[in-house]
């Protein structure tokens, strides 16, 4: 199985930091992001990566090359001007082949064992999602869990989607060009009842503002067991 890390935004929120370092780049624990991402990857099994780059892709790449550092395998879908999440996997898909591949934020920190996504039945879905506990700045949630393991967009609770999927291609097959969000093709998806779903109760951050990576780099830093 590939996966794809979204690397390309421009991280606007996060700047000054993202003046001069593209986001994923960013440290957290002594690390840049992106190499938990790889290294918990690589660990599941998953040594065939795609990563796309927009904004100071250049040094992402200069930083990662062809991946034999970390023992991963990386080719890259260079967009220039970042696209939106569903444009820029659908730009990456004659690199991810015609089978399900992992989709990964480029922007988050967790725990999360990719092997359970590897090894999830595939059925007749399209898109399985990670979901986690709504954080405090997004409390109302993305998406309904059922008991069943199902998805679906219109339900309570709502859980917050982790940035963290296992996609089938034919997902994008019937994108339109103008469609360049995620959210809107999987609600399509949800509506045939073909997106499925489980919740991670461990550690999910998502790095989206300088003082949320400070969090991060404490809790690194801290001593725990968990």
């Amino acid at each position: 199985m590939r996966a794809m890390i979204l690397a390309a935004g421009y991280g606007k929120r996060m700047r000054p930091l993202t003046d001069h370092t593209p986001k994923p780049l960013l440290l957290a624990g002594g690390k840049p992001l992106i190499e938990y991402h790889i290294e918990a990857l690589r660990g599941a099994g998953v040594e065939q990566l795609v990563i796309n780059t927009g904004w100071l892709g250049e040094r992402l790449e200069a930083h990662l090359g062809d991946g034999e550092r970390l023992g991963v395998s990386i080719r890259w879908s260079r967009e220039g001007t970042p696209l939106e999440t569903a444009g820029g996997i659908r730009r990456a898909l004659p690199l991810l082949g015609t089978d399900p591949f992992l989709l990964v934020n480029g922007d988050i920190w967790t725990d999360y064992d990719f092997s359970a996504l590897v090894d999830a039945p595939v059925g007749d879905d399209l898109a399985r999602l990670v979901l986690v506990d709504n954080p405090a700045h997004h409390d109302s949630g993305d998406f309904h869990l059922t008991a069943g393991g199902r998805v679906s967009d219109n339900a309570e609770p709502r859980l917050t989607y982790a940035g963290i999927a296992r996609l089938d291609p034919a997902l994008f097959a019937a994108l339109d060009d103008g469609e360049r969000r995620l959210a809107p093709v999987l609600r399509a998806a949800m509506a045939q009842q073909r997106v499925s779903g489980e919740h991670h109760r461990g550690h999910w951050w998502d790095i989206g503002t300088p003082e949320r990576l400070a969090a991060l780099d404490r809790f690194l830093a801290a001593p725990h067991t968990d």
